[in-house]
């Protein structure tokens, strides 16, 4: 009799583990996937040649928004403004990429109060972690370059949420090197323009289980009319084409992970693109192809905002900026409210009228762009209006087509409209996108547009009256403030001390970031006191972004 008691109560108490795994935590998982230099080239947002069937299938389970801009058209400044939420005209990270600059490198320093969300995140309890790219101007473009607070786990895979503790909700940030522009360049064996192409193609190959299967042709690709219709065109994009398919595929592969680990149910997946098309005429400008991308957001039953249905389409404006408050409020984390984005997935969030985005120095060429867009037009200003788009570069011109692009141009062999792109901007663009989608025709000096043209001049006006322009000062001047005698700061160390059984840590400014670690464990992020035991080495350190992190402290 005994026996059989003790048996029910093993069955009840199995069910009560069963039932408690099947149940959502009371935050979600999320999990956000992010392919590189791409515009909306899949299946579900309209382009039948895109060969996307788990993005496709994605798509039909959650929801697509179809108005979303980065705040940039080249990773690092769009990758910094999505981190920090902040645009990056407002931090110090505008120019692409601090990194490489020609007059001499180095890392942007945003104002002390700008945090990662990432880092709000884990510092709310997620286990946060992501994999080997970075790229935020205040790091370098790789894995552990940066400020160590914001990742519990860098140089990770997607699968790396089985590393949390138990019941613990996780962020995971992937990102899909393949579709990354120099996936166009040729292959490795032909000499390479430069150094950097020959590492962005050891990256790409080394992430890759071989070459890119040909789904498309160059003879299904569409060419848009500023572009040349020529062999070399046509190729260059079928091979993008089939690096989208490559990256489709390892989507799929991810999502079928999540859900054989009983995830699928508790995890919000997003997916986008760090910026639009890695074409030319794309990459790098402000023009739709730029700066529009794709984002699907996939909610689980148990999250899913009010009023929201799976294959439901959303057509409203969504920046970049809006991406971290917008996590951060799914994950019930208070937004700061130095945060200029915001939370556009709660059922109340009044949509944006305008959409902002800003273009600066770019590799070797100096210059500054501004627009704003709102659901029917787009304005852009340019402080260097003689400077056209498609000046050479060292890295782009790795690219087939860009080469061919020029040489045509030179043989005065190009239409008026694909030689658009070699010929000056001029001070003030002004496209209306519901009769020119491709942005091939400025009606700035149109009369019956100046209405529209005075009211887009005030809102890009009072915007950066807002948010401010670091581009004010000189790049040399700003780097000049983040480096005052000419090398990286080092943040200072904290304080450590330990008082009846609780480690307490103090930075040495307002805006540091801090983490510690027992007895050599691995490191946390440090919100306030901490239990330890009398017997045990405690560890230290800070770090303020932009600068070196400090020396390890120890106690007691």
């Amino acid at each position: 009799m005994a026996i059989k008691r003790l048996g029910v109560c093993a069955a009840l108490c199995l069910f009560a583990q069963l039932a408690s795994a099947a149940s959502p935590p009371a935050r979600p998982n999320i999990l956000l996937l992010m392919a590189e230099d791409m515009s909306t080239k899949v299946g579900a947002f309209g382009d039948p040649v895109a060969v996307t069937p788990h993005l496709d299938a994605l798509a039909a389970q959650g929801v697509r928004y179809t108005n979303t801009f980065t705040a940039a058209g080249v990773c690092a400044p769009s990758r910094s403004a999505h981190i920090l939420g902040m645009h990056q005209i407002a931090t110090g990270t505008q120019h692409m990429r601090s990194s490489s600059r020609p007059e001499g490198g180095y890392y942007s320093v945003p104002p002390e109060n700008a945090k990662a969300y990432p880092e709000l995140l884990r510092a709310a309890g997620y286990y946060t972690y992501t994999d080997n790219k970075l790229d935020y101007q205040f790091s370098g473009t790789m894995s552990h370059s940066g400020p160590p607070t914001i990742w519990d786990l860098e140089g990770g895979v997607a699968s790396d949420w089985d590393k949390r503790s138990q019941g613990q909700p996780f962020f995971g940030f992937i990102n899909f090197m393949v579709t990354h522009e120099s996936g166009i360049f040729s292959p490795l064996g032909d000499m390479p323009h430069s150094a950097i192409h020959f590492l962005m193609q050891v990256m790409r190959w080394y992430s890759l289980d071989g070459p890119i299967p040909a789904v498309v042709t160059p003879q299904q690709v569409v060419v848009p009319p500023y572009y040349p219709d020529t062999d070399t065109v046509r190729a260059d994009m079928a091979q993008q084409y089939n690096n989208i398919a490559y990256m489709d595929a390892e989507v799929g592969a991810i999502l079928e992970q999540l859900d054989a680990a009983g995830l699928a149910d508790s995890t919000i997946v997003i997916w986008t693109t760090d910026h639009g098309d890695g074409l030319p005429r794309a990459k790098r400008e402000l023009f739709d192809s730029g700066i529009k991308v794709p984002m699907i957001i996939r909610w689980p039953a148990a999250f899913r905002p009010a009023g929201v249905k799976p294959g439901a389409v959303d057509e409203r404006l969504i920046s970049f900026v809006d991406l971290g408050p917008t996590i951060l409020s799914l994950a019930g984390v208070p937004v700061p409210a130095n945060m200029q984005g915001r939370d556009f997935a709660a059922s109340d969030a009044p949509p944006n009228r305008y959409i902002y985005a800003s273009r600066d120095r770019i590799d070797e060429l100096m210059d500054r762009q501004r627009a704003v867009r709102d659901s029917r037009y787009k304005y852009i200003r340019s402080w260097y209006p003689d400077v056209p788009g498609g000046t050479d570069l060292a890295f782009r011109d790795n690219i087939d087509m860009v080469r061919e692009m020029r040489a045509l141009y030179d043989a005065g062999q190009l239409n008026a409209v694909q030689g658009q792109w070699y010929e000056p901007p001029g001070a003030e663009r002004l496209f209306d996108l519901a009769q020119d989608p491709f942005e091939i025709h400025d009606v700035s000096d149109d009369p019956q547009y100046h209405a529209v043209l005075r009211r887009m001049r005030a809102a890009m006006d009072a915007w950066l009256a807002r948010v401010g322009d670091w581009s004010e000062e000189p790049e040399s001047a700003m780097v000049a403030r983040f480096e005052p005698d000419g090398e990286r700061q080092v943040t200072p160390a904290p304080t450590l001390v330990v008082r009846e059984g609780m480690l307490v840590i103090t930075p040495a400014a307002v805006g540091h970031s801090l983490e510690y670690r027992i007895d050599s464990g691995d490191w946390k992020l440090y919100t306030g006191p901490v239990s330890v035991n009398s017997n045990s080495k405690a560890e230290a350190r800070a770090v303020r972004y932009g600068w070196e992190e400090s020396d390890i402290v120890s106690g007691p």
